[in-house]
């Protein structure tokens, strides 16, 4: 049966739909070349593919992904045709996916949403949950309100989701030392367990930006990082939360770098956080990750991902991506 060919602008991507659409069954042949293309490269072959053919190439992909043992009889990897249609969607419209792919499962994957939270800008954060209540017909905020059981995570992440509310642009020297102060008064500078309420105070009525100074002036003003100052009390649950917090948000490369290396060597490897991490971050900030990778565990990221995923499309897909160039 023929395809039904549709008027298309001259994007320059024709060739390269037509590639996809008629080698469907060998997808391998068009990873290395997607995992080049920059998102304005990748948004323009999504619109040109969907204007020629009248399909959605990140929706056929995910379609090909639950299909399971149809989509592997064709020639295609499920798990590649997951990843590749993260990597073609809009970074705002990914990031609604990842969120509410934490929230679904069984046991929610807060790391994820915090990831989500402490990176982006909060006009970033208004836009992906304006598309979260399009896509998934849901409040985002009211989703994080009434996870269950409720979790320290979830103060937390009721804070930061205030944080992107109403907060100022610029970042103050004087707030970041007098948020220092009143955190050191309640770590190192308390007998007893940090108090909640003053922490997350400070969480929601400042921007990331300032939080990060914040951290940065801790550090500067009592001679280590935070996180050293969090004890293990009786709210040792909160605090654990509130380190893997303030790690992402001061020292993002150390913090993605400790949770890929986590994730490739760990006791059972953490395909779905490899994914999320490398596809995130790729175009973010991942030369200094693989910097930091390679000074804390003495390997390349490249290689350490090919000594632990099969041999594969999806394996040469994650490490294209991992040692992409910004």
């Amino acid at each position: 049966m023929a395809t039904k060919m549709l008027n298309v602008p001259n994007h320059g991507f024709e060739h390269e739909c037509k590639e996809i659409h008629d080698s469907w069954g060998k997808l391998n042949r068009l990873v290395l070349d997607l995992a080049t293309r920059t998102r304005l490269e990748r948004h323009q072959i999504r619109e040109t593919y969907k204007a020629i053919y009248g399909q959605d190439l990140v929706k056929r992909l995910q379609e090909a992904e639950t299909s399971g043992s149809r989509t592997e009889a064709a020639g295609i990897s499920p798990k590649l045709c997951a990843a590749l249609s993260l990597w073609m969607l809009d970074v705002h419209e990914r990031d609604a996916v990842l969120v509410r792919e934490a929230l679904q499962q069984d046991v929610t994957n807060y790391k994820a949403l915090v990831e989500v939270f402490v990176r982006r800008k909060s006009s970033h954060i208004l836009l992906m949950k304006q598309i979260y209540q399009t896509r998934f017909r849901r409040q985002l905020d009211q989703d994080i309100i009434n996870i269950e059981p409720p979790s320290p995570y979830q103060k937390i992440l009721v804070a930061l989701v205030a944080s992107h509310k109403a907060h100022h642009a610029d970042v103050s020297q004087h707030i970041a030392k007098c948020d220092a102060r009143r955190l050191y008064e309640t770590g190192d500078g308390s007998p007893g367990a940090i108090e909640e309420a003053v922490v997350l105070e400070v969480l929601s009525k400042r921007s990331i930006p300032q939080l990060k100074l914040t951290f940065s002036s801790y550090k500067h003003i009592y001679g280590h990082d935070y996180t050293k100052s969090l004890k293990r009390g009786n709210s040792w649950e909160f605090e654990n939360a509130l380190g893997v917090v303030a790690k992402c948000i001061y020292n993002p490369p150390n913090y993605y770098a400790k949770t890929l290396y986590r994730s490739i060597k760990g006791y059972a490897i953490d395909k779905a956080a490899i994914e999320r991490v490398i596809i995130s971050r790729c175009e973010v900030d991942m030369d200094e990750i693989q910097r930091v990778y390679k000074k804390k565990y003495g390997d390349q990221l490249g290689d350490s991902l090919c000594e632990t995923i099969p041999s594969g499309d999806y394996r040469d897909f994650l490490v294209a991506l991992a040692t992409k160039t910004n």
